[in-house]
């Protein structure tokens, strides 16, 4: 099951961790053919969890990440990790439904522990593998947007309307070194949060780096938030009192941002760079996020992965021509213009 070429760093992984070279069990948990090998292992009849590093990317900065949150509880405990054999073994948590009721307060004190650790290393804004991309200037941005544009994936006027949006979106929201913090930076997947029952659990450090704290939060906020209640109770969670207007501002603004990035990552991701069709019906956004919280809905294909950036377009179109929008728009330059 273990891939041969990985078979000796495996086994000297087992070795360092447990001094003993097989394993009582092992049951392959990727979910598609892309996904780096993981693996539950029973080793002395515990289960642990064994990845395989297969993708590009600071491998140290990785496991740097992985041990800082392992150590404050935040991720489950790291066994062995090697960089150069690319083979980390943690303890394996065993995951319980967890009730989006729930999880809207519990992740983001998670959230906020994250977010007082010492900094995580910085990545150059090209590597930036979240929302806050569309807003650093520079090179890579420019590549992503003439791609975008030139693929021809949308109607002209829809095309225009997302790109507008980036513009209105980068012409305020600040780059304040005062909000960058270790963050995880991939909690718009379900599956990089688990909750054991008793506590909530971090997984997946592959692009943790420092960055805006709204990044975090904007990305668990889509998955799970469906009301202007829940939206208070979480930040109230992350900030331990309630949110004030610039706060909610800024977390609406960067949950646009979000919605814009998925939805044109994922409409290039999905597309292979030709034209979306739009005749399969589009679910309601908070019905298809409660079946991707589920894990009844997953993005595993093409089919998937567009009717996820379909949902989020249409609801950044919508959230746009809310008076919301423009409000937080204003709340947030009138900040920047007195800093």
């Amino acid at each position: 099951m273990i891939p041969p070429e990985h078979n000796p760093a495996v086994t000297r992984a087992l070795r360092d961790a447990f001094q003993v070279t097989a394993v009582e069990h092992i049951r392959a948990l990727a979910k598609t053919p892309s996904a780096p090998p993981v693996f539950r292992i029973v080793v002395r009849g515990t289960p642990f969890l064994l990845k395989i590093h297969t993708r590009r990317g600071d491998i140290v900065r990785h496991i740097a990440s992985m041990r800082a949150a392992a150590d404050a509880g935040l991720a489950p405990q790291v066994r062995y990790a090697n960089a150069e054999d690319k083979v980390f073994i943690t303890d394996f948590v065993e995951p319980v439904p967890f009730p989006p009721a729930e999880a809207v307060v519990r992740v983001p004190a998670v959230l906020r522990k994250l977010h007082a650790l010492p900094p995580f290393a910085t990545v150059p804004s090209n590597l930036n593998t979240t929302c806050l991309f569309l807003i650093n200037p520079g090179p890579a941005l420019d590549a992503f947007l003439e791609n975008f544009q030139s693929a021809n994936l949308l109607a002209p006027d829809e095309t225009a309307q997302l790109l507008a949006c980036r513009r209105q979106l980068a012409a305020v929201y600040p780059r304040d070194p005062a909000d960058l913090v270790s963050s995880h930076n991939d909690l718009f997947k379900p599956d990089n949060i688990l909750f054991d029952g008793v506590r909530v659990w971090l997984v997946d450090w592959e692009a943790a780096f420092l960055n805006d704290r709204y990044a975090d939060l904007a990305a668990f906020a889509n998955l799970v938030v469906t009301n202007e209640a829940e939206e208070q109770a979480c930040l109230e969670a992350y900030f331990g009192c309630p949110p004030n207007p610039y706060q909610r501002a800024r977390l609406f603004l960067a949950r646009q941002l979000a919605h814009l990035f998925y939805a044109m990552a994922f409409l290039l991701i999905g597309s292979a760079g030709g034209p979306v069709g739009q005749s399969e019906p589009l679910p309601a956004y908070a019905d298809l996020h409660r079946r991707f919280w589920s894990g009844e809905f997953a993005l595993t294909d093409s089919r998937t992965k567009l009717l996820y950036a379909r949902v989020h377009r249409e609801r950044l179109f919508r959230n746009t021509q809310d008076t919301k929008f423009a409000e937080a728009l204003r709340i947030v330059a009138a900040r920047a213009a007195t800093v």
